[in-house]
């Protein structure tokens, strides 16, 4: 456990209802409950935005229209109409992290997509049933897919190993990348913060000086809020680019 005025303390994980089974804590977490929240505000969103739609959308729906509409237009773009059999996977994929980094932001809250294991999961989700439908598809012709149309057959035995580490590495630099970013951006918010706050318990005329970094601190609020809309987007035209791999084979 990191100390309490710790950057990292934010991301403790601790029990909220110890549970343990054979040995194996399966204790219900802060993650946890930030994870069902996350599902309820989807539901919650969608049940709102959608319950009275109407012609000529009010704000709510239109916020909904227009998200649907964007993943669909993602989908479409970078699959193809095959792909848009699997526009409701992707559509919750996009949602579940895009709100999971939104209400990390709130005061007191939990980022769960800021540890690896669960961007993890969600990467090695994406790994596994892409390579499933490429394979069901094409069967054994989908391992073509490691040799570049037009590749000399003398360059293949260099290319196709360095295709398959390719491959292999998607779940990990999928989620690594979120996870990242989303940790350091809330370190750096807590660090500032933290010196904000000491200036100002200070008093006098050492409180003016917290002027500027009250003022990049809201700044980087601003800031990470778009960096938490702009990697659900990446993590969502990633599984878009996967996903086009395995349908069309290119």
């Amino acid at each position: 456990m990191s100390g309490a005025h710790s950057p990292i303390a934010q991301f403790d994980i601790t029990p909220i209802v110890p549970l343990a089974f054979n040995g194996v804590d399966i204790s219900f977490t802060n993650s946890s409950l930030w994870m069902v929240l996350v599902l309820l505000s989807m539901m919650t969103l969608f049940s709102l935005g959608l319950r009275r739609a109407t012609l000529v959308p009010g704000r709510l729906q239109n916020v909904v229209e227009m998200t649907y509409e964007l993943i669909a237009n993602m989908v479409r773009g970078n699959v193809g109409p095959d792909g848009m059999r699997y526009l409701p996977i992707v559509f919750s994929l996009f949602l579940f992290v895009m709100l999971s980094n939104l209400l990390g932001m709130l005061p007191f809250s939990f980022t769960v997509t800021s540890h690896i294991i669960v961007t993890f999961a969600l990467a090695a989700f994406i790994f596994i049933g892409v390579t499933l439908i490429g394979l069901i598809r094409h069967g054994l012709h989908f391992f073509s897919l490691f040799l570049p149309s037009g590749t000399p057959l003398w360059l293949a035995p260099l290319m196709v190993p360095i295709e398959v580490f390719a491959y292999l590495a998607r779940p990990l630099t999928l989620s690594v990348r979120l996870a990242a970013n989303m940790m350091a951006g809330h370190i750096t918010l807590k660090v500032i913060a933290g010196f904000v706050g000491s200036l100002l318990l200070a008093g006098g005329a050492i409180s003016v000086l917290a002027i500027a970094p009250l003022a990049l601190t809201i700044i980087l609020t601003g800031f990470e809020f778009l960096v938490a809309v702009l990697q659900a987007y990446i993590f969502t035209i990633l599984t878009c680019i996967y996903l086009n791999d395995a349908v069309n084979l290119h």
